[in-house]
């Protein structure tokens, strides 16, 4: 059979992942979020960061529960990172983004590090009223713990890749949709199929749930994100947060730094390098910052 002619069901999968941004097409799902033309945040990035993507670059720290033929079942994960603007005028934005990103076996006393991700790239972002535009070229590279390696007898895989990942966003009533994809130009193992469908919805309710005075707000987010890879017969990899955003009173939407604790769930294509054929499942608690 013809390799680019999709079966029905991975038609189907790709159709609900693509669904937000069939929503940014057309906007009659969602009422657009009251932003006059040319309208941007002051302070505040151009094309905020992915709530629910697990390789957004930020500092966090989460203990997971998880399924899976070879990942620990109880996990510690832990990412280093942040957007950093380099340029910026009128609706563009030209930054650097850098991650690393690691597992630890949490079932073991020695909690051994099973695996890191290093992610850097250089995003070009646009924003025109309610809509943004992310275009980032990254690169990113994976490698095995050494006691993970010695106990296990595990070999390395040599994950490492650079891509350009192209995502639109619709600002909507209380939170955005957005949708676009990726291509893995330069890959190792050579065999690494170079497709990936991005996609997801955030929400943001009005309200505020707690006020610690000048201090903070807080209210509840919530996001879903999905990935559909090529290299795993377009199987989504679908990741869920919710729970408590504390963030400056005194910034403006989009600035101003920001505390998160999190209900995190996840299912799909591993996201963690070394493991990426693997699938995998989990749930866990997680504590955010972002500056």
């Amino acid at each position: 059979m013809d390799a680019n002619i999709l079966p029905l069901p991975r038609r189907c999968r790709i159709g609900r992942l693509l669904a937000p941004a069939l929503i940014f097409a057309n906007g009659g799902v969602l009422a657009q979020a009251p932003l006059p033309a040319g309208e941007r945040r002051p302070g505040g990035a151009v094309f905020a960061p992915l709530r629910a993507d697990p390789k957004e670059p930020e500092f966090f720290a989460t203990y997971l529960w998880t399924r899976s033929p070879r990942l620990a079942s109880r996990l510690g994960a832990v990412g280093f990172g942040e957007t950093i603007s380099l340029v910026r005028t009128g609706n563009w934005q030209v930054a650097i983004a850098a991650g690393v990103f690691s597992q630890f076996d949490m079932a073991r006393v020695t909690a051994d590090l099973m695996n890191t991700d290093y992610l850097v790239g250089l995003p070009l972002t646009y924003r025109h009223g309610a809509v943004a535009a992310r275009f980032r070229l990254y690169h990113q590279s994976s490698h095995l713990g050494d006691e993970y390696m010695v106990h296990n007898h595990a070999q390395r895989v040599d994950l490492s890749f650079d891509a350009a990942e192209v995502l639109v966003a619709r600002e909507v009533s209380h939170g955005r949709v957005y949708g676009g994809g990726e291509y893995i130009f330069a890959r190792s193992p050579a065999d690494l199929l170079p497709g990936v469908l991005h996609g997801g919805v955030e929400y943001r309710p009005p309200g505020l749930l707690v006020r610690l005075g000048r201090f903070a707000t807080g209210r509840v987010v919530a996001a879903l994100d999905g990935k559909a890879v090529q290299d795993r017969n377009w199987q989504v990899g679908w990741s869920f947060v919710t729970g408590l955003e504390l963030g400056d009173p005194m910034a403006t939407a989009g600035a101003g730094w920001r505390w998160t604790l999190l209900l995190k769930a996840y299912t799909g294509p591993a996201p963690y390098g070394e493991f990426y054929r693997d699938r995998v499942s989990s749930v866990g608690l997680g504590v955010g910052f972002t500056l």
